[in-house]
Parts: C-alpha cells; sequence; structure tokens
C-alpha cells in the first residue's frame, strides 16, 4: 500500500504557496484584500517664480522625497526650456535652463502623492560627524556655557536634543540663550548647538498639506540623529515629533531653490486632497516600481477583461467538486454546470435559468423527433446543435421584437455543451425515466446556481484575478478532496430507517 504522506506534504506546499504568495502581495505591493478599497492621495502643485535679467538662466530646485509618501506621477511645465531631473545619493533636483530669461518668469512643478503609513526615518548610513561651528567672539563663551548646561542635564544625543529644543523655548530662557538668539535664528541656533557637541543634525523643509489650500510656503525643521534613525524637531515652537499632516519635502540640508540668471525668485504650493481607488492606487505603484513584469495588468485590455472570465473557472469546478464529491449530487454531464454558471454571468440569473429551460424543453421535442429517424450518433449530434443554434436565433428576434432587452443575452450560452446535454437527457428519459432527467437536470440547474453565486461575487472576482496564489489553495482543496471515498451527505437517506430503530 503507497504511503500518502508524499500526497499530504505536496497539498500541504500548495496551500502554504498560495496563501504565502496572496499575502506578500498584499503586503509588499499594496493591493487591497477586499475590492471598493479607497486611498486619500495629494496633488500638490509647486510654482516656481523669477525675474529675468535677459541673460541665460538656470533653476534648481529640490523634488520631495519623503518616506512616508510615495510618488504616483509628477510632470513639470517649462514652456521653452529644457528640463532635466537629477537623482543622487543627497536629492532629487529639477534643472530648468534656458538661453535668455526676460521679464517674470514661471515655472510648475506637479506630483501626485499618496500616504504610505512609514512615518519613521531610517537610516542604514551613520552620517559623519559634523564640523563645529566657529562662534563669533561675543558669542562664542556663551554658547560653550550653554551647551555645557543643557550636556550635564542629559544622558544621549536625543536627550541633548530635547532638553536644547525645551530651553530654546522656555518661558524664561537664561542669558546665554538669550544673547545667541539674538544673532541666529531658532534652528540656526539649535543645529549649531548640537554641532558643536559633535552630533549630527540637518535642517530640512516642509509642507504641511492641508485641502484647497494656496500660496503655501515651506517651514524650517531640524533632523537629529541617534541610533540609526532621524528625529524630527521644530525649534521654532519647541515641539518634538512629526506632525500627522507633514510631508518633508528637501532633506538635503541645502537650499530649496537656486536661480542663477534671476532675481526675486520664490516658490509657492499649492495642494488638493482626492480619493481614489486602492487597487488602480497599487497599479500605478507596481508600474513606477517595474513590477508588473510577471502581472496580467501588462497585458493588454482585452486579454485582462478574458482572464478575468477565465480565472473564475476554478471557483465553479470547487463548488461543483465540492458538491458532487461530498454531497453528492448528480448533474447532467461533470463540468456543465460551471460553463453554465459561467453563461448566467453574462445574462443574469433569471434570464439564464428561463433561457436554459426554454432551450433544453424545445431540444428534447426536436430531438426525440430525431430519434425515430435512426440517423447515425454524428449526424444526430449535428442536427441537435444546428437545431439548438435556430433556437438560440428565435428566441433572441422574438426578444427584441417584443421590447424584451434580457433575452438577447441569450446568446451567450455555450451552444456545443447544450447540444451534448439535450443529447444526454434525451438518451436518459428513454433508458431511465422522466424521474432521472428531472434529479440531474435539477441539480445541474442547482450546482450552476450555486456556482455562479460565488462566480459574481465582487470578493471573489477580486481575489482570483489580484491574488493568483489563490488558485494553488482551490488546488489544494481539489486534490483533497479527491481522496474522500466516503459516504456522500445524500447517500446517507438510506440509513434513516436504521437511526429510526
Amino acid at each position: 500500500m503507497h504511503s500518502r504522506k508524499p500526497f499530504y506534504i505536496l497539498v500541504a506546499l500548495l496551500f502554504i504557496a498560495g496563501i504565502s504568495a496572496s499575502i506578500y502581495r498584499g503586503i509588499e505591493h499594496s493591493v487591497p484584500f477586499l475590492p471598493g478599497k479607497q486611498v486619500q492621495s495629494w496633488a500638490v502643485d509647486a510654482k516656481v517664480s523669477f525675474q529675468g535679467t535677459m541673460e541665460p538662466a538656470e533653476v534648481s530646485f529640490s523634488l520631495p522625497e519623503d518616506p512616508a509618501y510615495e510618488i504616483l506621477v509628477e510632470n513639470a511645465t517649462s514652456p521653452g526650456y529644457g528640463l532635466t531631473i537629477t537623482n543622487n545619493k543627497v536629492d532629487r533636483r529639477a534643472i530648468w535652463s534656458i538661453r535668455s530669461a526676460t521679464g517674470r518668469q514661471d515655472l510648475y512643478y506637479k506630483v501626485t502623492l499618496i500616504p504610505t503609513g512609514q512615518t519613521q526615518l531610517l537610516t542604514d548610513v551613520e552620517p559623519e560627524a559634523p564640523t563645529p561651528y566657529m562662534w563669533p567672539a561675543t558669542e562664542s563663551a556663551a554658547a560653550a556655557q550653554a551647551a555645557e548646561e543643557v550636556w550635564a542635564k542629559s544622558a544621549t544625543n536625543l536627550s541633548f536634543a530635547q532638553q536644547l529644543n525645551k530651553d530654546l523655548n522656555a518661558e524664561e530662557r537664561s542669558q546665554n540663550i538669550e544673547l545667541l538668539l539674538a544673532g541666529n535664528s531658532p534652528s540656526k541656533l539649535f543645529i549649531r548647538m548640537l554641532h558643536s557637541k559633535g552630533i549630527p543634525a540637518q535642517e530640512v523643509s516642509g509642507l504641511f498639506l492641508e485641502d484647497q489650500r494656496r500660496r503655501q510656503q515651506l517651514s524650517t525643521f531640524v533632523e537629529v540623529y541617534n541610533d540609526g534613525e532621524w528625529h524630527l524637531f521644530n525649534p521654532a515652537n519647541g515641539t518634538q515629533g512629526r506632525p500627522d499632516d507633514l510631508l518633508l519635502w528637501d532633506r538635503s540640508g541645502k537650499s530649496v531653490l537656486d536661480v542663477i540668471g534671476g532675481v526675486n525668485s520664490q516658490v509657492n504650493f499649492s495642494m488638493l486632497q482626492d480619493t481614489r481607488s486602492a487597487l488602480a492606487t497599487a497599479i500605478d505603484v507596481m508600474k513606477n516600481d517595474n513590477a508588473l513584469d510577471f502581472s496580467l495588468y501588462q497585458l493588454p485590455l482585452e486579454e485582462q477583461s478574458l482572464f478575468k472570465g477565465i480565472l473564475l473557472i476554478p471557483i465553479g469546478v470547487l463548488m461543483v467538486v465540492f458538491l458532487r464529491v461530498l454531497i453528492g449530487i448528480k448533474t447532467s454531464g461533470t463540468f456543465m454546470p460551471v460553463l453554465i454558471a459561467l453563461a448566467f454571468i453574462q445574462t443574469t440569473l433569471f434570464t439564464g435559468l428561463i433561457g436554459f429551460l426554454l432551450i433544453v424543453a424545445f431540444g428534447l421535442m426536436i430531438r426525440s423527433y430525431l430519434s425515430e429517424l435512426n440517423l447515425l450518433l454524428i449526424s444526430r449530434i449535428s442536427a441537435v446543435i444546428i437545431v439548438v443554434i435556430g433556437i438560440i436565433g428565435l428566441f433572441t428576434l422574438l426578444s427584441y421584437k417584443f421590447g424584451l432587452s434580457e433575452g438577447l443575452t441569450i446568446t451567450f450560452f455555450p451552444m456545443i455543451i447544450l447540444a451534448w446535454t439535450i443529447e444526454r437527457m434525451s438518451i436518459l428519459w428513454e433508458e431511465e425515466g422522466a424521474k432521472e432527467v428531472v434529479i440531474q437536470g435539477g441539480g445541474s440547474l442547482f450546482v450552476a446556481t450555486l456556482a455562479y453565486l460565488a462566480m459574481s461575487a465582487t470578493w471573489v472576482q477580486h481575489w482570483v484575478f489580484n491574488f493568483l496564489g489563490i488558485h494553488l489553495v482551490i488546488l489544494a482543496l481539489v486534490l483533497l478532496m479527491g481522496q474522500y471515498t466516503g459516504y456522500r451527505l445524500l447517500e446517507l437517506k438510506r440509513f434513516k430507517p436504521l437511526a429510526g430503530e
């Protein structure tokens, strides 16, 4: 007797592989597990303006690169300008250039962003030790004394930054802090005092996102490095941490906007919040990351629509196997109910049931006449196929004449399958009587109806197309049910008299 252990190992591997692939796709590529999910997106427009001086102009503008937001689409509008997007280890920048800029110049950069949920500023590269700032003679002693006072009240680089930020915004500041603030902005003073203790820190620019706001300006923040993570501080108001509505626009520590060949340069921001499909967003992100190489979404739309129907067949097959092997429902043909269920998806359930019953009823009447002619099997089947086509055409024409648009969908029925169904039912009627025809025909319609309900569910259609690993799970379940050799549920009625005794 062969061991079933390898079989169960195969089933377990298929099941685990299918579940793992589906979970990976949902987490790694942000594909929603349920259809209809929506995500919030932000459309941000940056307008760069300057006054040209009739000379060659070059504009360098920092672009956003925030781990908390994913860039879906970005483009720039700059008539007459050359445009280059540079991407290096430090930052991303848009560089516009033109041979002669005269008068007011307006350049536009547009970007669509979605939140990623990654609010921490983690880094694998430890920054270099900063160069201490050379304080003026009038500030040197005050800076050294203020730094030592804060240093004594701290234990780590992060706690030093926290205590320093608190002292800079205290209601009653020390004389040393007041002297230093008189000649330095809060962010510059904060960074310089951190550098004096060898603590990496840099000035960053952030944009507060607010729906339907125009002419917004960037705000200044300070990042402080500690144990593989950058921590955000706002020395202007003494707060620490990242606000929920903040987009870090520039983290390079350099200027956001540099203009050569122009004067009076400035940049203003406008923003708009929008709601979009989570699935469409995930597809756009995968396109940007070149992650669609082995995805059905890289196919043309016509082929995608075809596969959306084909990938529903395993669901119908699973329903047929379950209802026939475990429940014991008899059907006319093994997988004929699956094809009928596919037709129901196109015709709707009620219209499909009426059309199926009419076609089969008329087909059986004509088939009964053909049986009297003693035709060969091939000729008889061919005649039935032609008759089925004629019946479908007749019903479609009558539906059109009477204005019943639902009847036009009857053409979606598989004609060859209907012909074979009529042939099998006719033979069954002759051999075992009308009762068996009703049992198998009714069983086929019952299984087809349940398969239709499963295949037409929105969440099932979403899963089978977007999470292809589900098909491995279905295969594992089919193989597992194929090993069942016990009694069907409907067969247990034979033992009812024994239970009564």
